[in-house]
Formats: structure tokens, C-alpha cells, sequence
């Protein structure tokens, strides 16, 4: 309720005053990216597995360049015109409106999932696949080379012959 408030106080706003209203544009421009970056979010924090992981990381990337392409491609997107609405204010407001509904809010989401993939990308040495029963490359091992054994010292040899 305080959001929508602020959003009428601010100006910001996209052609209505109802801040429920659903059109088609919505849909594909701020309802399926964002559930897009939610759902890919979510998978990439809460995966044990890399592959899994690395799949939520690129849903919510996509999701994120939805975000921040979608409104430039809706406008060619087979002649139809999508828009979320029209931005109401002066223009101020309307980049404003813009930057902070979509294009700055795509970067964002990008640039953290592609921190997750980065991160996801490189392979740890405790992540690594060790077969049971092998010793890891000489380079990861965490060993210390034994010092050499002391030789025994050799016994006094006496000069003197001893008769009996």
C-alpha cells in the first residue's frame, strides 16, 4: 500500500492510477521478467548442484536483459506495439520512469547474475572430482615432503689393531 502511495506522491507512474491494472504488456514486460529473475535467483541460491545452479544464474541474466531490452524491442515486436503504458509526467519523470522501472533495474539484475555465474564458473579445489583412491596432482597437494631420514653414522674405525 506504501508503495503505491509513494509512486502517486513521486509522479512515477505508467498511465493509470491503478496499480493492479493488467494488460498484455505488463505481462510481458514486468511480470514474466521478474518472476523470470525470482525464480532464477532463487535456483542459483539454494542449489547444491553447479549445473543447477548455473541454470538459475542464466534464467535470472535473461530475465535481466529482458528487463532492460524489453521495452526497445517490445516497440519493433511484430509491429504490436508493446508497452507496459504510457509514462506520464514530463520528461524528467519519464526517464526516471524508465531507468528506474526497466532499463536500471535490468542492469542490476544482470550484473549480479553474472557475478553468479563468474563465481560458478570456476572450478575450486574442493570442488574438483578426485577419483577414490588417487592421490590429487602433485600441484594441489597440501602434504609436506617428509625430511630425509638421518643416516646411521658409521662406527669409529680405531687405527690400532687389537692383540690378544
Amino acid at each position: 500500500m506504501k508503495a503505491r502511495e509513494a509512486g502517486r506522491e513521486s509522479g512515477c507512474r505508467l498511465s493509470t492510477f491503478s496499480a493492479w491494472s493488467y494488460t498484455s504488456g505488463r505481462l510481458w514486460l514486468e511480470i514474466l521478467p521478474g518472476a523470470g529473475a525470482v525464480v532464477g535467483g532463487l535456483i542459483a541460491l539454494a542449489s547444491a548442484s553447479r549445473p543447477v545452479a548455473m541454470f538459475g544464474a542464466w534464467l535470472a541474466a535473461i530475465s535481466g536483459a529482458w528487463f532492460a531490452l524489453g521495452t526497445i524491442i517490445g516497440h519493433a515486436w511484430a509491429g504490436s506495439g508493446l508497452t507496459a503504458g504510457t509514462p506520464v509526467g514530463g520528461t524528467l519523470t519519464r526517464v526516471v520512469e524508465q531507468i528506474g522501472f526497466f532499463t536500471g533495474l535490468g542492469v542490476v539484475i544482470v550484473f549480479l547474475a553474472a557475478l553468479a555465474l563468474g563465481r560458478l564458473s570456476v572450478v575450486g579445489i574442493r570442488d574438483g572430482a578426485i577419483p577414490a583412491g588417487s592421490l590429487p596432482p602433485r600441484r594441489f597437494t597440501l602434504r609436506r615432503r617428509a625430511a630425509p631420514e638421518p643416516e646411521p653414522a658409521a662406527e669409529p674405525v680405531h687405527s690400532e689393531s687389537v692383540t690378544q
